[in-house]
């Protein structure tokens, strides 16, 4: 018996043989059958799915994609909510960028309408921090609601960007009333409203990173805000301020006073309209609807306006000279053609004789 007891084998508590060895836990099902279940409480992990192809919506792909697009969005605040502001809200806010509108006159409904959110308190503005302050004011209100913005409630690193037709005055402006943390670049869309109101493609958009940041967040943000015109097919042209408003002076400044000359002039469409005519009234159409401080800022803030309006002067004065003197000599000839012709005959009779 006692070799027998001996022999015996010990009863084995299993329970305390699983918690010293526990059981690895069973393969995953194959994909196709995968599904989800509670979290059973028993165990310590949970199961997870992290396919890029799954639809669900804890979908890894997509969450990177919105990571993605959030990430290349601009928060943006637009000074000045007039005309152009609004004109060009209407394709910042499609391309997914948050936009604050801020202005003088009540545009609450008109924000409303385009998506944007409205303030006529600029502390209120601020305190939004926006990563963009878009100046979209006239040339001449620039410096004054300049310094109506309570800086201070910014982030110290805010983007300031301006559209102003002018480039050099807008750039000195900057540089000296904002403070060294902020960046600055000076843009020029060239076109507006009626220009642009059929796209921006191929249309010219000059600007000059006149200050920004070393960090890659403002250099980033930088790129992100050139971008949103370069995604409109825009032809982006890096120029100095001060070789835009010289170009800007023989170009954009004299198209505007031939229009408001034309303007002056009334001219009107007429059932024998010619090509040549057709572009007249297309200019007088397109200069007229900017407003006249427009006109002025283009001439009072670039130094080189002046010279280009005497060079206009001096070649109105140089047709009319060149109108008038073949209009004297033909004159002339019907006047004293036959008094000279038998001047001239009689003289030669007497060299004659």
């Amino acid at each position: 018996m006692s070799a027998l007891s001996s022999l015996q084998r010990p009863l084995i508590n299993r329970s305390s043989l699983h918690r010293r060895f526990p059981l690895s836990p069973p393969p995953p099902p194959p994909a196709d059958r995968l599904c989800l279940r509670p979290p059973n409480p028993h165990h310590g992990r949970r199961l997870e799915i992290r396919a890029l192809d799954a639809a669900q919506p804890f979908d890894l792909e997509s969450r990177f994609s919105d990571r993605f697009q959030k990430s290349s969005k601009l928060k943006i605040a637009i000074i000045g909510f007039g005309n152009f502001g609004q004109f060009l809200a209407k394709t910042l806010i499609p391309q997914g960028h948050t936009i604050l509108a801020y202005s003088r006159s009540d545009y609450s409904d008109v924000a409303a309408s385009l998506g944007a959110s409205f303030f006529s308190d600029a502390d209120d503005l601020c305190e939004e921090h926006p990563e963009v302050i878009l100046l979209c004011t006239s040339i001449l209100s620039t410096e004054k609601v300049l310094r109506s913005l309570p800086f201070q409630r910014l982030k110290r690193s805010t983007l300031f960007v301006d559209v102003l037709s002018v480039k050099e005055f807008p750039r000195s402006l900057l540089m000296q009333m904002l403070p060294l943390d902020f960046d600055i670049l000076c843009t020029h869309p060239m076109f507006g409203p009626e220009s642009g109101k059929d796209g921006w493609n191929k249309l010219p958009f000059v600007y000059e990173k006149v200050r920004i940041g070393t960090d890659e967040s403002r250099v980033s943000r930088c790129e992100k805000f050139l971008d949103i015109f370069a995604k409109e097919g825009c032809r982006m042209v890096e120029m100095s301020c001060a070789d835009h408003d010289r170009h800007a002076a023989g170009t954009q400044f004299i198209t505007h006073t031939m229009g408001r000359i034309l303007e002056k002039l009334k001219l009107e469409s007429t059932p024998i309209n010619t090509k040549g005519y057709e572009t007249l009234l297309d200019l007088v159409e397109n200069t007229s609807s900017d407003s006249f401080d427009l006109y002025y800022g283009l001439f009072m803030y670039n130094k080189n306006a002046l010279e280009e309006l005497e060079r206009l002067d001096l070649a109105f004065e140089s047709l009319k000279k060149e109108l008038f003197g073949q209009l004297h000599d033909i004159l002339r000839k019907q006047l004293f053609g036959k008094a000279e012709g038998s001047e001239g005959s009689e003289s030669l009779e007497s060299q004659n004789n």
